[in-house]
């Protein structure tokens, strides 16, 4: 918790009270169903709560906006995105049923209203974003196949609406036909030695009608 108040200190007494209930509700529920290594669980606000916050640092998000987090697993980087951002609608999918069940308890016990979830395959749901974050589920192409047609056409922030991608490494390959790609690298803005190969990519993408 002392790591996500110095990098966010801005945060709310709800935030500030929200992200100290992760925990409890993370650890609880961890031991019934496993979303988090127990490694990561031990070490959850500097692994998956600050590292899911790395998109903040690229963008903030507008109220009214919506959010597509695909494949987020155990609710990452989307429900740290939620409590950060009340005002933005946050749209969770994953094609893993007993993940999102504990997506969904996480949800309900911190009392977020702006998250729906739904399980299925992301190339299934019929709605349009400002912007689709993921952590890593594949590499660029397949992922960009995926979300097509999904990116809505009216422009509400300064950063064009597309794809904001959480991955580490090298990505020059993977990255090679996507021209208009911006990589930010999460230790400019992190100084723990577990964000030095992380990075946000971000990824405009066209509206299709």
């Amino acid at each position: 918790m002392q790591l996500l108040k110095q990098y966010f200190p801005d945060l709310t007494d709800i935030q500030l009270q929200q992200f100290e209930l992760l925990e409890t509700l993370y650890k609880d529920w961890n031991l019934k169903i496993n979303v988090v290594s127990r490694k990561d669980i031990d070490e959850l606000y500097l692994r998956h709560v600050l590292h899911s916050l790395g998109i903040a640092k690229v963008t903030s998000f507008l109220p009214d906006s919506k959010v597509l987090d695909v494949g987020t697993g155990g609710g990452f980087p989307g429900i740290p995105l939620a409590i950060l951002y009340p005002e933005t609608q946050f749209h969770l999918v994953d094609s893993i049923a007993k993940k999102l069940k504990v997506v969904n308890e996480v949800v309900e016990g911190l009392g977020l209203t702006n998250v729906k979830t739904t399980h299925d395959r992301v190339e299934n749901i019929d709605d349009q974003f400002d912007f689709i974050v993921s952590r890593a589920v594949a590499v660029m192409p397949t992922f960009v196949h995926w979300v097509k047609g999904k990116i809505a056409k009216e422009q509400k922030h300064e950063l064009k609406n597309g794809i904001l991608y959480l991955k580490g490494g090298d990505l020059t390959e993977e990255l090679e036909t996507y021209r208009t790609a911006t990589i930010y690298n999460l230790s400019d803005y992190y100084r723990e030695d577990f964000f030095d190969t992380k990075k946000v990519v971000h990824l405009p993408l066209k509206f299709r009608g």
